[in-house]
Protein backbone atom coordinates (compact mmCIF):
# COMPACT_ATOMS: atom_id res chain seq x y z
CA UNK A 1 0.00 0.00 0.00
CA UNK A 2 1.60 3.02 -0.96
CA UNK A 3 0.07 6.26 -0.11
CA UNK A 4 0.43 10.24 -2.14
CA UNK A 5 0.73 7.39 -5.21
CA UNK A 6 -0.83 9.83 -7.44
CA UNK A 7 2.23 12.16 -8.61
CA UNK A 8 5.98 13.11 -7.86
CA UNK A 9 7.91 9.57 -5.57
CA UNK A 10 4.57 8.26 -4.88
CA UNK A 11 3.67 7.74 -8.75
CA UNK A 12 7.26 7.29 -9.46
CA UNK A 13 7.02 4.12 -6.69
CA UNK A 14 3.99 2.71 -7.66
CA UNK A 15 5.26 2.83 -11.25
CA UNK A 16 8.84 0.81 -10.98
CA UNK A 17 7.21 -1.23 -8.12
CA UNK A 18 4.31 -2.47 -10.16
CA UNK A 19 6.90 -3.39 -12.78
CA UNK A 20 8.94 -5.67 -10.80
CA UNK A 21 5.56 -7.96 -10.15
CA UNK A 22 3.90 -6.56 -6.67
CA UNK A 23 0.33 -6.06 -5.91
CA UNK A 24 -0.55 -2.53 -5.27
CA UNK A 25 -2.76 -0.55 -3.51
CA UNK A 26 -2.23 3.19 -4.59
CA UNK A 27 -3.82 5.88 -1.85
CA UNK A 28 -4.96 9.52 -3.08
CA UNK A 29 -7.44 11.71 -2.45
CA UNK A 30 -7.54 12.42 -6.35
CA UNK A 31 -9.51 9.43 -8.10
CA UNK A 32 -8.91 10.53 -11.66
CA UNK A 33 -5.28 10.27 -11.44
CA UNK A 34 -5.26 7.39 -9.20
CA UNK A 35 -6.68 5.63 -11.70
CA UNK A 36 -4.57 6.94 -14.59
CA UNK A 37 -1.44 4.95 -12.58
CA UNK A 38 -3.67 1.79 -12.27
CA UNK A 39 -3.72 1.77 -16.46
CA UNK A 40 -0.11 2.75 -16.30
CA UNK A 41 0.98 -0.41 -14.31
CA UNK A 42 -1.71 -2.46 -15.79
CA UNK A 43 -0.63 -1.64 -19.02
CA UNK A 44 3.22 -2.56 -18.64
CA UNK A 45 1.76 -6.38 -17.13
CA UNK A 46 1.37 -5.49 -13.31
CA UNK A 47 -2.04 -4.98 -10.70
CA UNK A 48 -2.75 -2.18 -9.18
CA UNK A 49 -6.24 -0.79 -7.51
CA UNK A 50 -6.92 2.59 -7.05
CA UNK A 51 -8.24 3.49 -3.08
CA UNK A 52 -9.09 6.76 -3.30
CA UNK A 53 -8.56 7.91 0.42
CA UNK A 54 -7.79 10.95 2.83
CA UNK A 55 -4.74 9.94 5.20
CA UNK A 56 -5.78 12.80 7.56
CA UNK A 57 -8.58 11.35 8.12
CA UNK A 58 -8.45 7.55 10.41
CA UNK A 59 -11.57 5.81 8.70
CA UNK A 60 -10.68 6.88 5.59
CA UNK A 61 -7.35 4.96 5.22
CA UNK A 62 -8.64 2.43 7.34
CA UNK A 63 -11.46 1.63 4.80
CA UNK A 64 -8.95 1.59 2.01
CA UNK A 65 -6.66 -0.57 3.53
CA UNK A 66 -9.86 -3.01 4.30
CA UNK A 67 -10.76 -2.31 0.51
CA UNK A 68 -7.19 -3.45 -0.80
CA UNK A 69 -7.38 -6.65 1.73
CA UNK A 70 -10.49 -8.00 -0.07
CA UNK A 71 -9.14 -7.11 -3.40
CA UNK A 72 -5.63 -8.45 -3.52
CA UNK A 73 -5.21 -10.14 -0.12
CA UNK A 74 -2.70 -9.14 3.02
CA UNK A 75 -0.88 -6.10 2.73
CA UNK A 76 2.70 -7.00 3.48
CA UNK A 77 4.61 -3.36 2.66
CA UNK A 78 3.35 0.32 3.93
CA UNK A 79 5.13 2.57 2.11
CA UNK A 80 3.79 5.88 3.64
CA UNK A 81 4.63 8.77 1.35
CA UNK A 82 1.75 11.34 1.23
CA UNK A 83 3.18 14.97 2.32
CA UNK A 84 3.23 18.25 1.19
CA UNK A 85 6.07 20.81 2.41
CA UNK A 86 5.01 24.25 1.87
CA UNK A 87 7.50 27.63 2.15
CA UNK A 88 6.68 30.34 4.55
CA UNK A 89 8.88 32.90 5.85
CA UNK A 90 8.31 32.95 10.03
CA UNK A 91 7.36 36.41 9.49
CA UNK A 92 4.27 35.86 7.75
CA UNK A 93 3.64 32.88 9.96
CA UNK A 94 0.51 30.85 9.33
CA UNK A 95 -0.86 28.23 12.49
CA UNK A 96 -3.43 26.71 10.04
CA UNK A 97 -0.47 26.09 7.46
CA UNK A 98 1.32 24.38 10.30
CA UNK A 99 -1.43 22.25 11.33
CA UNK A 100 -2.50 21.52 7.49
CA UNK A 101 1.38 20.20 7.18
CA UNK A 102 1.35 18.21 10.77
CA UNK A 103 -2.01 16.42 9.95
CA UNK A 104 -0.92 15.33 6.21
CA UNK A 105 2.53 14.44 6.89
CA UNK A 106 2.58 13.32 10.33
CA UNK A 107 -0.87 12.11 11.19
CA UNK A 108 -1.47 10.83 8.14
CA UNK A 109 1.45 8.44 8.61
CA UNK A 110 0.18 7.68 12.22
CA UNK A 111 -3.13 7.00 10.33
CA UNK A 112 -1.60 4.51 7.97
CA UNK A 113 0.18 2.30 10.30
CA UNK A 114 -2.81 2.36 12.35
CA UNK A 115 -4.79 0.62 9.48
CA UNK A 116 -2.08 -1.94 8.50
CA UNK A 117 -0.12 -2.57 11.81
CA UNK A 118 -2.66 -5.21 13.51
CA UNK A 119 -2.69 -7.57 10.60
CA UNK A 120 1.40 -7.80 10.51
CA UNK A 121 1.62 -8.05 14.55
CA UNK A 122 -0.52 -11.04 14.56
CA UNK A 123 1.34 -12.42 10.99
CA UNK A 124 4.48 -11.72 13.01
CA UNK A 125 5.69 -10.07 9.37
CA UNK A 126 5.94 -7.32 7.29
CA UNK A 127 7.65 -4.16 6.32
CA UNK A 128 6.91 -0.16 7.38
CA UNK A 129 8.34 2.10 4.80
CA UNK A 130 8.89 6.21 5.48
CA UNK A 131 9.52 8.52 2.85
CA UNK A 132 10.58 11.00 5.19
CA UNK A 133 14.02 13.62 4.11
CA UNK A 134 17.08 15.47 4.74
CA UNK A 135 15.16 17.98 6.01
CA UNK A 136 14.61 16.09 9.43
CA UNK A 137 17.76 16.55 10.36
CA UNK A 138 18.22 20.24 11.77
CA UNK A 139 16.02 23.24 10.92
CA UNK A 140 16.27 24.88 7.36
CA UNK A 141 14.76 28.50 6.88
CA UNK A 142 11.07 29.40 5.29
CA UNK A 143 10.70 25.63 6.43
CA UNK A 144 9.92 25.23 10.16
CA UNK A 145 6.42 23.24 9.44
CA UNK A 146 8.21 20.79 7.12
CA UNK A 147 11.70 20.74 9.33
CA UNK A 148 9.14 19.71 12.35
CA UNK A 149 6.87 17.22 10.39
CA UNK A 150 9.86 15.48 8.49
CA UNK A 151 11.71 15.40 11.90
CA UNK A 152 8.88 13.69 13.78
CA UNK A 153 7.99 11.67 10.82
CA UNK A 154 11.42 9.86 11.04
CA UNK A 155 11.57 9.92 15.23
CA UNK A 156 8.10 8.09 15.08
CA UNK A 157 9.20 5.67 12.60
CA UNK A 158 12.58 4.71 14.74
CA UNK A 159 10.69 4.28 17.18
CA UNK A 160 8.03 2.05 15.63
CA UNK A 161 11.33 -0.38 14.66
CA UNK A 162 12.54 -0.54 18.29
CA UNK A 163 9.15 -2.11 18.89
CA UNK A 164 8.08 -4.11 15.77
CA UNK A 165 11.66 -5.45 15.01
CA UNK A 166 11.49 -8.05 17.37
CA UNK A 167 8.10 -8.83 16.02
CA UNK A 168 9.39 -9.79 13.23
CA UNK A 169 8.15 -6.31 11.44
CA UNK A 170 10.71 -4.32 9.54
CA UNK A 171 10.76 -0.61 9.04
CA UNK A 172 12.69 1.64 6.75
CA UNK A 173 13.45 5.35 6.93
CA UNK A 174 14.07 6.92 3.80
CA UNK A 175 15.84 10.43 3.60
CA UNK A 176 15.99 11.68 0.22
CA UNK A 177 17.60 15.43 -0.91
CA UNK A 178 16.01 17.39 -3.48
CA UNK A 179 14.03 15.40 -6.74
CA UNK A 180 12.73 16.84 -9.64
CA UNK A 181 8.84 16.67 -8.83
CA UNK A 182 6.06 18.62 -8.63
CA UNK A 183 7.10 20.01 -4.54
CA UNK A 184 10.23 21.43 -6.38
CA UNK A 185 9.05 22.91 -9.79
CA UNK A 186 8.97 26.43 -9.70
CA UNK A 187 11.48 27.09 -7.32
CA UNK A 188 14.39 30.23 -7.86
CA UNK A 189 16.39 28.38 -4.75
CA UNK A 190 19.67 26.27 -5.69
CA UNK A 191 19.14 22.93 -5.01
CA UNK A 192 22.21 21.06 -4.81
CA UNK A 193 22.39 17.53 -6.03
CA UNK A 194 18.78 17.63 -7.72
CA UNK A 195 18.14 13.82 -9.27
CA UNK A 196 16.04 13.01 -11.89
CA UNK A 197 12.78 11.03 -10.25
CA UNK A 198 13.53 8.10 -12.06
CA UNK A 199 17.03 7.92 -10.50
CA UNK A 200 15.82 8.36 -6.91
CA UNK A 201 12.62 6.45 -6.89
CA UNK A 202 15.47 3.35 -7.89
CA UNK A 203 17.52 4.15 -5.32
CA UNK A 204 14.51 3.86 -2.93
CA UNK A 205 13.21 0.91 -4.54
CA UNK A 206 16.71 -0.97 -3.86
CA UNK A 207 16.83 0.10 0.19
CA UNK A 208 13.04 -1.31 0.26
CA UNK A 209 13.87 -4.32 -0.83
CA UNK A 210 17.46 -4.58 1.04
CA UNK A 211 15.05 -3.76 4.14
CA UNK A 212 17.41 -1.12 5.22
CA UNK A 213 16.59 0.42 8.65
CA UNK A 214 17.71 4.23 7.22
CA UNK A 215 18.34 5.30 4.14
CA UNK A 216 19.84 8.61 3.40
CA UNK A 217 21.08 10.02 -0.10
CA UNK A 218 22.69 11.33 -2.44
CA UNK A 219 25.57 10.83 -0.08
CA UNK A 220 26.96 14.36 -0.72
CA UNK A 221 24.29 16.06 0.44
CA UNK A 222 23.47 13.77 3.01
CA UNK A 223 27.00 13.91 4.45
CA UNK A 224 26.60 18.05 4.43
CA UNK A 225 23.85 17.49 6.39
CA UNK A 226 25.37 15.23 8.84
CA UNK A 227 28.33 17.65 9.10
CA UNK A 228 25.43 20.32 10.06
CA UNK A 229 24.50 18.01 12.78
CA UNK A 230 28.12 18.53 14.60
CA UNK A 231 28.49 22.21 13.76
CA UNK A 232 28.23 24.94 16.16
CA UNK A 233 25.09 26.91 16.68
CA UNK A 234 26.45 30.68 15.30
CA UNK A 235 28.17 28.54 12.35
CA UNK A 236 25.14 26.76 11.26
CA UNK A 237 23.07 29.66 11.07
CA UNK A 238 25.42 31.66 9.48
CA UNK A 239 25.84 28.80 6.47
CA UNK A 240 21.70 28.22 6.70
CA UNK A 241 20.66 31.89 5.98
CA UNK A 242 23.17 32.42 3.33
CA UNK A 243 21.89 28.82 1.50
CA UNK A 244 18.57 28.90 1.71
CA UNK A 245 17.01 25.93 -0.51
CA UNK A 246 13.55 25.78 0.13
CA UNK A 247 11.93 29.13 -1.66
Amino acid sequence: MITGASSGIGRGLAVQIGRRGAKLGLVARRVEVIDEVVREIEAAGGNAVALPANVQQADSISAAADKLRASLGPIDVLIANAGIGPTRDAADFSAEEVSDVINVNVIGASNSVAAVIPEMVARGSGQLVAISSLAAYRGLPRSAAYCASKAAVSAFFESLRLDLEPRGIDVTIIHPGFIKTPLTEGRDAQMPYLMELDDAVGRMVRAIEKRRKRYSFPWQLATIVRAGMLMPIWMYDRISRANSFRE
